[in-house]
């Protein structure tokens, strides 16, 4: 008989969180949370602390950075974040029983001064002063989300529990014990021409990127030659691309600083030399 996808997806959470048992902790008798409880969006499925670990250590956490778990449930990422890592936190979560349960926990695991959990709807939320994003969200609210989180800053890491984000492919998987783990790095914005001149060229190219998420394409013009881009893409802001011109390669490296991006170029038996564009 067949389901419906989203049955199916329900399925395959509770099937994730066999043999994760939820215990209550001694003292917090206000609220026990039961695997599978309805959410607004979701059912309530913890992810393992081994993943939770894996997922900050996949987004390269550091104590400077401020991690926003989407939809925190009982708090156990956002409180790892603080705990393990030394990062701020917070967490934002419909359900004000989790949000009480959370703050609680955070209390008593000594890291409330670096973690917040406040009531709210994640897709009226403002996150956009987030380093790092975490999530186990069904794919439809992945992809909900998605616009906002590519308008998020450059260089703002996004890693999730099971569900991916389509054609947006992961920068990073892994797999512990058949749960997924993706992590996204949030590109920045760079389809359309640029000037790009090279140090010492005394000339404009035109540099045309076609831009897929992190993925790249294009030509690099001057004079009669239309090059094509070779090995072309994003981490960040952190853009690449190679071009062979004449028989030699050359290999484009920088960042990208809004409408100008500017970086170092190396080619085969020449010295290392500058490179700088401009958006028309």
């Amino acid at each position: 008989m067949k389901l419906p996808r989203r049955a199916l997806v329900w399925g395959l959470a509770l099937a994730l969180a066999a043999g994760c048992a939820v215990a209550q902790k001694q003292g917090d008798a206000q609220y026990a949370p039961t695997v599978g409880q309805a959410g607004k969006d979701v059912i309530w499925v913890p992810t393992p602390p081994e993943l939770v670990e894996k997922m900050l250590r996949m987004a390269k956490i550091t104590p400077e950075d401020f991690v926003i778990d989407l939809g925190s449930g009982d708090g156990r990422i956002a409180i790892a974040a603080a705990k393990k890592f030394g990062a701020r936190a917070q967490g934002i979560e419909y359900n004000p029983e989790m949000v009480a349960l959370s703050n609680r926990e955070a209390q008593r695991q000594g890291v409330a001064d670096k973690v917040k959990f406040v009531k709210a709807d994640i897709f009226q939320s403002d996150f956009s002063q987030a380093t790092i994003i975490t999530m186990y969200l069904l794919p439809d609210l992945n992809l909900k989300l998605r616009p906002r989180i590519l308008d998020l800053k450059p260089g703002t890491r996004v890693a999730s529990h099971q569900f991916s984000m389509e054609e947006w492919q992961p920068d990073e998987r892994a797999e512990i014990e058949g749960r997924l783990a993706y992590l996204w790095i949030v590109p920045a914005k760079v389809g359309g021409t640029w000037s790009l001149r090279t140090e010492g060229s005394g000339q404009d190219r035109e540099l045309s990127l076609r831009q897929s998420f992190q993925l790249l394409s294009g030509q690099l013009k001057g004079g009669a030659a239309a090059l094509e881009l070779a090995d072309a893409r994003l981490r960040g802001d952190e853009i690449r691309f190679t071009v062979v011109e004449g028989g030699t390669r050359r290999d484009f490296s920088g960042r990208v600083r809004g409408t100008t991006m500017d970086g170092t170029v190396s080619s085969t038996g020449a010295p290392l030399s500058r490179w700088f564009a401009s958006r028309r």
